[in-house]
C-alpha cells in the first residue's frame, strides 16, 4: 500500500493562493493517477482535481480556471496549485491514489493520505 503525506495547508485570506504537495512512497508513482479531494465540515468528500498517468488532467466546475493540478514523477509529488480561493474551499484536502484511469470518484482510489486544512477568509 503507498503512503501519501499532503503538505501546504493553512489560513489565507480570500483571493489569495496556496499550494498543496502530496508526497507518494515507493517507486510506482509514475504507474497511478493521482486524485485531490476535498470535505468540508458537515458536506461529503467531492472530487477537486486529478491527473492521469500520462498527464491528463480533470476539474470540478468548481474550481476550474482557479486551480491547477500537477505531478512531478521524479519526485513522487503531485500538487494543487489553489489561486483566487474563495471562502466556499475551505475543508480538509486530501491527496489519493489509484491504478487507472483519473477518476472523480471517490470510492474509485484506495490509497488515501491523512489530509491538509485549508481555511479560507472573507
Amino acid at each position: 500500500q503507498v503512503q501519501l503525506v499532503e503538505s501546504g495547508g493553512g489560513l489565507v485570506q480570500a483571493g489569495g493562493s496556496l499550494r498543496l504537495s502530496c508526497v507518494a512512497s515507493g517507486r510506482t508513482f509514475s504507474s497511478v493517477a493521482m486524485g485531490w479531494f476535498r470535505q468540508a465540515p458537515g458536506k461529503e468528500r467531492e472530487f477537486v482535481a486529478s491527473i492521469s498517468q500520462t498527464g491528463t488532467t480533470y476539474y470540478a466546475d468548481s474550481v476550474k480556471g482557479r486551480f491547477t493540478i500537477s505531478r512531478d514523477n521524479a519526485k513522487n509529488t503531485v500538487y494543487l496549485q489553489m489561486n483566487s480561493l474563495k471562502p466556499e474551499d475551505t475543508a480538509v484536502y486530501s491527496c489519493a491514489a489509484r491504478n487507472g484511469w483519473a477518476s472523480m470518484k471517490t470510492d474509485a482510489y484506495a490509497n488515501w493520505g491523512q489530509g491538509t486544512q485549508v481555511t479560507v477568509s472573507s
